[in-house]
């Protein structure tokens, strides 16, 4: 393994799913997975031993959120990504467009709400911090869609078409923070757009849908620029191995490829999840109205009677 200018050269065998699936522990983000699980189900554990109930897909979410995380940084996948561009790139779209999408679903921040026990007036606990972060200015202003649009679009284009990309892929922690990155910014971004979790912004759902829209074509117009490119791009990915039996060009149009394809896929289930959202909420909005009208229409028909009964009063 070279620690280079042009990233991390190995001698690997052509990329098979096999091989890309096979277990390869990465230590920070295997310890990260399993904590966040476990971290969860004392969540869902506490609720259940006081006699709350959990939705079951919220936990399914959060799960596979975590899992899809694993899958791509705990296993081959993240030691092809290193000299493979079209491989980094499923690392990119799941960790920053899936992942966070499947965690928020989960509610992680409503369970924590619910689970952490209070300090008791005058002390700063865990829950008490926890609300206070949520009533910060400084989260107001980063889950702002000023702020999260931007960003989303920066970590593409100011990422990978400047000289950090290359700088951070020269050793294993710069990976290591560059995904970290990706799924901060996942999260920062589809967080007031999935509206599960309580936050600082609560938009409509139209709005939350252009808030969606208004970031996805970036990923398209990127993975367009990767395949209309007649040359390499990335200086990382500028000499693919040899024993991998691919070009450079032909990655990077694969890379391309994916990005632009893996686009539509967050957009359709945000989309659904977001459409689900509102028609339980028109729902419950229709419940309310109706249950307020029989309480009125209680009101006037014992109305009604008691002037009946009077009139009755006044014959005799």
């Amino acid at each position: 393994m070279d620690h280079g200018g042009h990233g991390m050269t190995m001698d690997l065998p052509p990329f098979t799913l096999g091989r890309g699936l096979a277990f390869s522990a990465e230590p920070y983000f295997l310890t990260g997975c399993v904590l966040a699980l476990v971290l969860y189900g004392w969540g869902v554990l506490r609720l259940r031993r006081r006699g709350d109930a959990w939705p079951l897909g919220r936990a399914v979410g959060f799960t596979l959120g975590v899992l899809t995380v694993a899958l791509v940084m705990c296993t081959g996948l993240n030691e092809y990504g290193m000299v493979l561009f079209s491989v980094h790139m499923v690392q990119h779209m799941v960790i920053s467009m899936l992942s966070p999408i499947l965690m928020l679903l989960g509610a992680p921040v409503t369970l924590a709400l619910r689970a952490l026990p209070a300090a008791g007036r005058g002390r700063t606990g865990p829950r008490e911090l926890l609300v206070r972060l949520l009533h910060s200015r400084y989260l107001r202003v980063v889950t702002h869609p000023a702020f999260t649009i931007p960003l989303f679009i920066a970590s593409l284009y100011g990422l990978y078409f400047t000289p950090l990309f290359d700088f951070l892929m020269g050793s294993a922690a710069g990976h290591r923070l560059m995904m970290v990155h990706f799924l901060v910014v996942g999260l920062v971004f589809f967080w007031p757009i999935m509206g599960v979790d309580p936050g600082p912004h609560r938009p409509g759902y139209v709005l939350r849908m252009l808030e969606l829209f208004a970031g996805m074509p970036f990923h398209a117009f990127f993975g367009i620029a990767l395949m209309m490119a007649t040359e390499p791009l990335i200086g990382t990915y500028a000499h693919p191995p040899e024993s991998l039996g691919v070009t450079a060009l032909g990655d990077q149009n694969a890379a391309g490829g994916i990005a632009w394809a893996f686009s539509e896929i967050p957009s359709v289930v945000v989309l659904v999840a977001l459409v689900f959202q509102w028609y339980v909420s028109e729902e419950r909005r229709a419940r309310a109205t109706d249950r307020a009208a029989d309480r009125d229409g209680d009101k006037e028909l014992a109305a009604y009677n008691a002037y009946l009964a009077s009139l009755q009063a006044r014959g005799r």
